[in-house]
């Protein structure tokens, strides 16, 4: 019998494909020039049929029981495309996406796919990292006239200011797994060393003016 909770397999199924990278001694660089040793690239599941599927069912299954069902599945572009794709298609749901800004040409769309208004739409997100991102589209579905009833994701870091900017947004947030439970599974398996986990902790707490290891 499998006693682990969903946050704990859906952490090992991440670490396990490496999804999820932890490098406390050679940080990654982020987009945002923030020093981190830990990476998420969820897009790397979409290659495993069975985390594929594991991930799929687990999303759909927290908006049956968490919201209910939408008329509408929106995806996040990119990361989350083809995670919403697979939800939507598992629940029987329409599909459409959302960029981070109007094309510049053609129809100049923002949200590709149909999407008639005042619908009742759950997005789908495959990272939550400050929210910035995520949020973006939800005030462009609610600018459509939909009814945004929240958002799932894979996966959250958890940082402070993502948990703000989703409640000053009114936005609900439910997430598979999450930073804290993915370091204890990394314990757990002998992936990183108690030391390891204190400076992983560290980073947590003041993620943009970590450095690494003194």
């Amino acid at each position: 019998m499998n006693t682990k909770t969903t946050a704990e397999r859906i952490a090992k199924a991440l670490l396990e494909v490496k999804a999820v990278k932890l490098q406390p001694d050679a940080p990654f660089t982020w987009a945002s020039g923030w020093k981190s040793p830990i990476y998420c690239d969820n897009r790397v599941t979409l290659s495993y049929p069975a985390v594929r599927t594991l991930i799929k069912e687990e999303l759909a299954e927290a908006i049956r029981r968490e919201y209910g069902m939408p008329e509408v599945i929106a995806g996040v572009a990119t990361g989350a495309i083809a995670q919403g794709t697979l939800v939507a298609d598992l629940l029987g749901l329409p599909f459409v996406y959302v960029r981070p800004k109007a094309k510049d040409h053609g129809m100049g769309n923002q949200i590709e796919g149909e999407l008639p208004e005042g619908s009742r739409v759950l997005v789908v997100e495959d990272l939550i990292s400050t929210g910035g991102s995520s949020l973006k589209a939800v005030e462009a579905l609610r600018q459509a006239g939909s009814e945004v009833l929240g958002m799932v994701a894979v996966y959250t870091h958890g940082f402070p200011q993502a948990v703000e900017a989703f409640a000053e947004a009114s936005v609900r947030l439910v997430t598979l797994s999450d930073y804290d439970t993915v370091i204890a599974e990394a314990l757990a398996t002998g992936y990183i060393s108690p030391e390891d986990e204190s400076l992983l902790k560290q980073w947590r707490q003041s993620p943009d003016t970590w450095t690494g290891r003194r």
